[in-house]
């Protein structure tokens, strides 16, 4: 936004007239002061909503619904319900604030045509400078962190397809009352805000899909999650044979820490659904190994982060960095498709393991769910299942295909089978396309991470490949990816990060080199517009859409995935291999 853009909204919240009860009138009288049973929701309360920053924008916000007093009593009631009851009736609870939810608008980002205008496409030299750049980024930033860092961002605006419906699976299917606490509260800040000026300020409009990180971003962690992916960027880097001899050198140790650092420090032994031990990798490390800021680490017990537990896409996409970086550790030699398989969802059957069913407008049939309980038995975010999620758990079974003997074992062959019957359906309805149908990705990087999977499918051999997929479900999907990417994603504006996803997309599905025009137009052309923190802004990477929308992304983050939808164009460029 600029200066002058930032200076109105904040005069229009500051000056706004009042209409009706504000956020603070509603909850001051019963939480400011913490009375009551539950500690947690009077400190979450005060930390995140109750704010010096956040109170001057919505003190004047006040909705006219709560002038009758009725329904402000029985909002009220149900805070103090929240607050005071040993066992809640989060249903109960969470009924006045879904009434409320669902009066206000929050949209999808809808990007204008591209325009028929034509540049010419970068040349060469554009393009291998770019992925310097953005190598060099990386590695400098491992240099001097220690690691290479994501961030997370919080946007209370929240997500758009967190509207009534989707607030009560929510409150009802999470297991950690703080977790619940903090969705509850959020979710009524919410409303204030969306109805608010202060809207303008919080959500500003942007170019493209992926969603900018405003700064200051203020929570920097590191994740085996985030590890996994910049070890394929640089391994990516290596590959083009654009980094120089003290660059691979970097790189390859950066690749075997961070690979250590997902088998090593991330690694928690948890059990089977057949009671059988297995290694897996857990989302977010013991401390000190996430390296959160220092502002988040003294607040995630108040804002409800205080408990991790493992989770099966981490899990899917660390064992396969750690494959590709030619890893040796007998952790690999794990079946994963036999712990998997107790995780999968037969409908009729299992299919109340999702207790958070925000994307019920997909079948679940031979879909993964999310999250994995520790040894003690912890599931603070109870359970979903998410599409993009189920690729990388496709992916890493192809790299590692013999290793695991799939083929050979009928039930491993049946897990992967349906797993891929599940993606078929989601392809062949188009709900792969709709925001709704994911829990933490876009559908936009759902298509570069069906390119990645593609690929390791692609370089099986043809045996393998029709014994898994006899009836043509990666043909179809593929086809399906490649006209929403060419006829949807790039025919509108898009800025640096969409860009890259349609490259990885394009790259890994054998697209012709002429439709890459308009993602390497868009990359090169914003090269630079990161200023001091990279070559290019951080972006969303992905998200949670509980408690509110946080966003999870950073300039590294930008430049990985823009180097390696760069060296996937390069190399279709020199007629180097094909996707397709």
């Amino acid at each position: 936004m600029a200066f002058q853009d930032v200076a109105g909204a904040a005069y229009r919240a500051l000056t706004a007239r009042k209409h009706g009860p504000s956020l603070y009138d509603v909850c001051d009288p019963l939480l400011l002061n913490g009375a009551g049973g539950d500690a947690h929701l009077a400190k979450f309360y005060k930390t995140a909503l109750g704010n010096p920053a956040l109170r001057p924008l919505l003190r004047r916000t006040g909705l006219i619904e709560l002038n009758d007093t009725a329904r402000l009593d029985g909002l009220r009631e149900a805070l103090v319900r929240a607050r005071d009851d040993a066992a809640p009736d989060w249903a109960r609870i969470g009924a006045p604030v879904a009434e409320l939810l669902d009066t206000i608008s929050v949209l999808h980002p809808q990007p204008k045509p591209a325009g028929a205008v034509a540049a010419p496409t970068p040349s060469l030299g554009e393009i291998e400078l770019t992925i310097r750049t953005c190598g060099a980024h990386l590695l400098r930033s491992f240099g001097k962190c220690g690691f290479i860092p994501a961030y997370a961002a919080f946007n209370l605006i929240g997500d758009p397809d967190m509207r009534g419906c989707e607030f009560l699976m929510a409150l009802t299917g999470l297991n950690a009352r703080s977790y619940k606490n903090s969705t509850l509260l959020f979710n009524l800040a919410r409303i204030f805000i969306a109805r608010s000026p202060a809207k303008d300020l919080i959500n500003p409009a942007w170019t493209g899909i992926a969603e900018p990180m405003w700064q200051p971003m203020q929570i920097r962690h590191r994740s085996a999650y985030y590890d996994a992916f910049y070890t394929e960027a640089l391994l990516s880097f290596i590959e083009t044979g654009l980094a120089s001899a003290k660059e691979t050198g970097a790189a390859r140790r950066a690749i075997a820490e961070m690979v250590d650092f997902c088998l090593g420090a991330s690694r928690e032994e948890v059990r089977g659904a057949d009671g059988r031990a297995f290694n897996v990798i857990t989302a977010i490390a013991p401390a000190p190994h996430p390296r959160f800021s220092r502002f988040f680490t003294e607040i995630k017990q108040d804002l409800g982060f205080g408990v991790y537990v493992p989770d099966c896409d981490t899990t899917a996409c660390a064992f396969s960095a750690a494959t590709q970086a030619g890893t040796k550790d007998p952790m690999l030699d794990q079946p994963l498709l036999d712990f998997y398989a107790g995780h999968q969802v037969s409908a009729g059957v299992n299919e109340p393991r999702v207790t958070v069913p925000l994307n019920d407008n997909i079948d679940y049939d031979g879909g993964v769910v999310t999250w994995i309980d520790s040894l003690a038995g912890e599931r603070p975010y109870g359970n979903d299942l998410d599409p993009t999620l189920n690729l990388d758990i496709l992916e890493v079974s192809f790299r590692n295909l013999a290793r695991w003997k799939v083929l050979e074992t009928p039930q491993r062959l049946d897990t992967l089978r349906g797993i891929v019957a599940f993606q078929r359906r989601i392809a062949a309805s188009g709900a792969f396309a709709n925001p709704r149908s994911h829990i933490y990705y876009l559908p936009e990087l759902y298509c570069a991470y069906f390119g990645r999977c593609y690929a390791a499918f692609i370089a099986l051999p043809l045996a393998a490949r029709q014994a898994i997929d006899p009836d043509g479900a990666f043909a179809l999907i593929r086809q399906r990816v490649l006209a929403y990417v060419q006829d949807e994603l790039i025919a509108s504006e898009m800025n640096a990060f969409d860009a890259a996803l349609a490259l990885i997309a394009l790259g890994h599905l054998g697209a012709e080199v002429a439709s890459f025009a308009p993602a390497l137009n868009c990359i090169v052309r914003h090269l630079g517009e990161g200023g001091r923190h990279g070559p290019f802004r951080a972006y969303e990477w992905n998200k949670m859409k509980t408690p509110t929308r946080i966003l999870v992304g950073g300039p590294e983050a930008t430049s990985a995935f823009v180097l390696m939808g760069l060296a996937l164009a390069r190399k279709a460029m020199l007629g180097v291999g094909s996707g397709g």
